[in-house]
């Protein structure tokens, strides 16, 4: 048998094997650049911020003295100056007035107010001599982590020497709200602002998509107006998020006088912003669902609205809910928008309800990036870790919920 083949053809075969074989190398070279560049974002994130998840404590004895703490009001007790006292009795050496101002310096502002929880919540300590477990300020707290510094502090060093200087995990980033020390700031206030947020734009956002969606792709009449109505969702999915900030600024503050800086007035833009993208997936879950189910269901005497309702939107259903997830994800990780609106104010309060004045966790990590102190640059990457993890999470329950419910037609 003859070979049918000639040299040009041999030729030409080589030729598309070697292009399908650059053609691959160039495919996973660029995959593996992506991924190099993805894994040294996250890994410089993570190491600036995992710092932020410890904090220290120096552990010395502290005198609550019934001179300075009234027992029938121990909320107005002097007890900086008990916090004082205990750290410069750990220092008798130290008698200069500068000198004895940088020891006090290590402490945090805060360790009076622990001490005075402590206090009040047992009221028999006044008089006694208790170990306290004093939080230090956030350079003594760089210090110790291996930061550079302008000089070596020789009282952190001796502390450490005697074993008084404790290291424990930051619960305070995940319990307090905003704060201009940063060994006091942290996330609670912009976690709750975002929940309660995405809150409203997911209860909007959800009932009056997968509405349109459906009108849209099962009783609409197919014309010119549901032609322009088509092409003007599409156009606004990809409209700059900006644009609806600068939208909630002009209606909801301007013409309603809703209140400012408030999930409210953050979750109805953020429902428009998110609207467009949930029924463009809502319509596209329907699409999915195969027409002779909707034709069996009119064929034994459903109506249309039965046929809709009863059939094919809950066969829908699994792609519209993934849909609402990922525009979740989108709403949870914006910011433009919300800096139109005020959300970008210090609050240093935990909101209790949709009208309090709040702010968003992305909105958190822009206030903080742009803090001269150096510790705010931890508590940022800290921040940008968490926000990762919730989308990843997001994203995640997507996937799951997609492959859990898939069906394959």
């Amino acid at each position: 048998m003859t070979n049918s083949f000639g040299k040009d053809d041999k030729t030409f075969l080589a030729k598309r094997y070697s292009a399908e074989r650059r053609f691959k190398f160039y495919g996973g070279a660029a995959l593996a650049i992506t991924t190099a560049f993805l894994v040294f974002l996250l890994v410089d994130i993570c190491r600036k911020g995992v710092p932020a998840f410890i904090e220290h404590h120096v552990s010395i004895p502290v005198l609550i003295d019934p001179a300075k703490v009234d027992a029938k009001d121990v909320a107005a007790g002097d007890f900086e100056g008990l916090v004082k006292d205990a750290i410069r009795a750990q220092f008798p050496e130290i008698t200069d007035r500068v000198e004895k101002k940088k020891l006090v310096g290590l402490l945090s502002q805060s360790a009076s107010n622990d001490l005075r929880q402590a206090v009040i919540d047992n009221p028999k300590l006044i008089g006694q001599t208790i170990t306290s477990s004093l939080l230090l300020s956030d350079n003594a707290d760089l210090y110790l982590k291996g930061a550079e510094a302008d000089e070596k502090i020789a009282s952190l060093d001796k502390l450490r020497a005697q074993n008084k200087i404790e290291s424990a995990f930051a619960w305070r980033f995940f319990t307090n709200g905003d704060s201009r020390e940063p060994e006091q700031a942290g996330i609670l206030g912009a976690l709750i602002g975002s929940l309660l947020t995405v809150a409203i734009a997911l209860s909007l956002s959800l009932p009056l998509g997968v509405a349109a969606a459906v009108y849209l792709e099962q009783f609409a009449p197919k014309n010119r107006w549901t032609d322009v109505i088509e092409v003007n969702i599409n156009n606004l999915a990809a409209v700059p998020s900006i644009i609806f900030g600068l939208l909630g600024l002009a209606i909801f503050l301007n013409v309603f006088g809703l209140p400012r800086s408030a999930p409210l007035v953050g979750g109805l833009v953020l429902a428009l912003l998110v609207l467009p993208t949930i029924i463009i997936a809502a319509r596209a879950a329907l699409r999915a669902v195969p027409p002779s189910i909707k034709e069996a269901a009119l064929g034994v005497g459903a109506s249309q609205q039965q046929a809709v309702f009863h059939h094919v939107l809950p066969l829908a259903l699994p792609g519209i809910m993934t849909g609402a997830i990922l525009g979740l994800a989108r709403a949870f990780g914006e910011t433009a928008p919300l800096l139109m609106i005020g959300m970008v104010a210090f609050i240093a309060d935990v909101p209790h309800g949709f009208t309090d004045a709040a702010t968003v966790l992305p909105v958190q990590v822009f206030l903080w990036s742009d803090l001269p102190e150096i510790a705010f640059q931890s508590k940022t990457a800290a921040a940008i870790m968490v926000l990762i993890v919730v989308l990843f999470a997001l994203n995640a329950i997507a996937i799951y919920l997609r492959r859990k419910f898939e069906r394959r037609w």
